[in-house]
């Protein structure tokens, strides 16, 4: 390694002018792809599970929103235990073991037990987002650590949006069992790929405290009045996020619609606006407050999720574009604003915000579930008013933090 990079590193981080930052960039983003992947995967065939094991689609909306609870224990846990562990022996264990439950649901045929292996794999899922972004935060040089996010971040829309792509039109095409065998086979390359690229941390230093003081210095995030607006933006963005994306499937098929699960499918890859988004973030922070971006693509967001409701099919895909393009900018500018706020602890700071996030996810799949049973689509977009709070909250609160 050239002296000059060794310095960088040992002083201040990793630099884009350094082949270690790309390095751990690629490596992140393979992992995030394989992560999100696990997750979402499951979402476009809901309605395969319906027919096939003879449950409601509130029911079958378990096959996600479960892995999102498991992944909330499993943020707690390894936020905590990042800290003391270390990132990087942490995410190369729990990728594994999130990727072998892949090889196993396609031969089972009892319902609970396919939902016993989603809670199983989401569980190990949380191990990377708990010690990605607090990995990025150590080993890349400060003014980088916005750079490092926003590529974190879009990996993790890739990644949700190639599971659901994948599975949804190889299901169609053959079977869900073989799509999934397909997804486990890519993801063993991708794995291996992983491995041989993340840097070791250089700048990590373990916690020494007693767990029970460690978890204490965890927790009193809580009461930071700076981040308790983010974690409530967490938990409202991807309520109404998920809750879009969930119930999107049955609201195509349906009147007027009538569209097939192949067809369906293509509206995720709204989600690549997550790559747009998320290096989008990152450059406007640079320039504007974060209150001005926050009401900016909130109000982007909330246009994008109103006009799903318009009868047309264009009309949809293009209002889920401009959601998944609000929604990736607050979630990056939140991320980073976690991760700049802890003063401590910043991979449980960073596991308390995704809970919130993923609180989001879980309700989203399957508290919305009543609302679709009462009022259709309607219901399900009504929640997107929870995000208005949050923007009036962060206006205040973030009004002088660039």
């Amino acid at each position: 390694m050239a002296k000059a990079e060794h310095d960088i590193k040992g002083e201040t981080g990793y630099t884009p002018k350094d082949k270690t930052f790309w390095m751990a960039i690629v490596a992140l983003t393979i992992a995030s792809f394989m992560t999100f992947s696990n997750i979402y995967m499951v979402q476009p065939i809901l309605p395969q599970f319906v027919e096939e094991f003879d449950v409601n689609a509130t029911v079958s909306s378990l096959l996600l929103s479960l892995t999102i609870f498991s992944l909330i224990l499993g943020l707690l846990f390894f936020g905590l235990m990042s800290d003391r562990w270390g990132r990087v022996a942490l995410m190369k264990g729990t990728i594994l073991l999130s990727i072998i439950p892949l090889l196993i649901i396609p031969f089972l045929e009892s319902f609970t037990m396919i939902l016993i292996l989603r809670f199983i794999q989401g569980f190990f899922a949380a191990g990377l987002p708990a010690a990605a972004i607090a990995y990025i935060g150590e080993e890349f040089e400060q003014r980088s650590v916005r750079i490092g996010i926003s590529f974190y971040i879009a990996s993790n829309a890739v990644g949700g949006m190639f599971g659901r792509v994948f599975v949804g039109y190889l299901t169609e095409q053959t079977s869900w069992q073989t799509a999934i065998w397909f997804l486990f086979a890519i993801e063993t390359v991708f794995f291996l790929t992983f491995l041989f690229l993340l840097p070791k941390s250089k700048r990590f230093e373990p916690s020494q405290l007693p767990v029970k003081e460690d978890l204490s210095m965890m927790f009193v995030h809580l009461k930071n009045r700076n981040l308790i607006p983010a974690f409530y933006m967490g938990v409202v963005i991807q309520l109404a996020f998920t809750g879009v994306w969930t119930y999107l499937p049955f609201y195509l098929m349906g009147e007027p619609y009538y569209l097939s699960i192949g067809t369906i499918t293509v509206a995720y890859f709204a989600y690549g606006m997550g790559l747009v988004g998320s290096p989008l973030a990152s450059k406007l922070s640079l320039t504007f407050d974060l209150s001005k971006i926050i009401m900016i693509s909130a109000a982007v967001m909330l246009t994008g999720i109103a006009v799903t409701i318009l009868p047309a099919v264009s009309l949809v895909y293009t209002g889920l574009i401009l959601m998944c393009l609000g929604f990736f900018v607050i979630h990056s500018m939140m991320a980073w604003l976690v991760n700049q706020q802890a003063t401590h602890h910043k991979g449980g700071a960073s596991s308390l915000y995704l809970v919130s996030y993923y609180v989001g996810v879980s309700g989203g799949g399957t508290i919305t579930g009543l609302l679709w049973s009462r009022w259709g689509w309607i219901g399900v977009i009504s929640l997107a008013v929870l995000v208005l709070p949050g923007v009036w909250w962060g206006k205040r609160t973030y009004l002088n933090t660039n």
